[in-house]
């Protein structure tokens, strides 16, 4: 009887991605395709996704770069994405940066973008609703299968080897406290803040941000990785990480 019930439940899913990749196209036409004109930064994981966007939003302000942001830690839908991409080209953004919730890769709602930077934070089992791992795992790959230009990984998340396999096309960047483009080297947590210093391409930086706690060294680490991938120098880095403000 379970068996039954999932199969019905995975045909039910099977029709929705397709009838989504459909509703994708059509708004991607409707709305003139604007990502042509505007580099996308999508950026996934269990937790910390909507932090890293603000990080790497604030960094790509600070070198003066015209720059939007939909950043949530909840599933939304095809068409408030693109309507959201095509106000961020009627505004002038060439820079776009959109947290991409496993839900919507299961449901094919990032169908068709083309992907400058793909970004993971990690894998949390615990921040999982209604997906086993297994199957956030297959849905987190689709982000990284999109054919990214470049792709950036946690290199000490549990489930990074189900991931090291997938390569952006000009560059792919790790970044964590062992064997990473972007190395830890060293932290300081504070009540209101944390302090990391970075090993950049062996360019040694300091950081601070107003996030507290101890994912938010992970956390810069990655929107660093991001960021240097796009060919921001340290002093923006700096900069912007500083900038956001919880």
């Amino acid at each position: 009887m379970a068996m039954r019930e999932r199969t019905k439940s995975s045909k039910k899913g099977g029709v929705k991605a397709g009838v989504q990749k459909v509703k994708a196209k059509l708004l991607k036409s409707y709305y003139g395709n604007p990502t042509k004109d505007m580099k996308l930064v999508a950026i996934t994981g269990t937790t910390g996704k909507t932090i890293v966007a603000h990080y790497v939003h604030e960094i790509l302000r600070a070198t003066g770069e015209q720059v939007a942001v939909l950043a949530s830690d909840q599933p939304f839908k095809v068409g408030m994405l693109h309507k959201f991409l095509s106000d961020a080209w009627k505004a002038g953004a060439n820079y776009v940066i959109v947290t991409v919730p496993a839900e919507g890769l299961r449901d094919n709602v990032f169908h068709g973008l083309p992907v400058s930077v793909a970004a993971m934070t990690n894998f949390v089992t615990a921040g999982l609703n209604d997906m086993t791992p297994d199957e956030y795992l297959e849905s987190e790959k689709t982000l990284f299968d999109m054919k990214p230009e470049i792709v950036v990984l946690n290199s000490d998340d549990l489930n990074y080897p189900a991931f090291e396999m997938f390569k952006g096309k000009t560059q792919t960047l790790t970044y964590g406290q062992t064997s990473a483009d972007v190395k830890i080297l060293n932290s300081k947590l504070y009540p209101k803040g944390t302090e990391a210093t970075l090993s950049v391409r062996s360019d040694i930086m300091s950081v601070a941000t107003f996030v507290a706690g101890e994912t938010a060294v992970s956390y810069m680490a990655c929107a660093a990785a991001i960021a240097n991938s796009l060919g921001v120098s340290e002093k923006y880095i700096i900069e912007g990480i500083a900038n956001y403000e919880p």
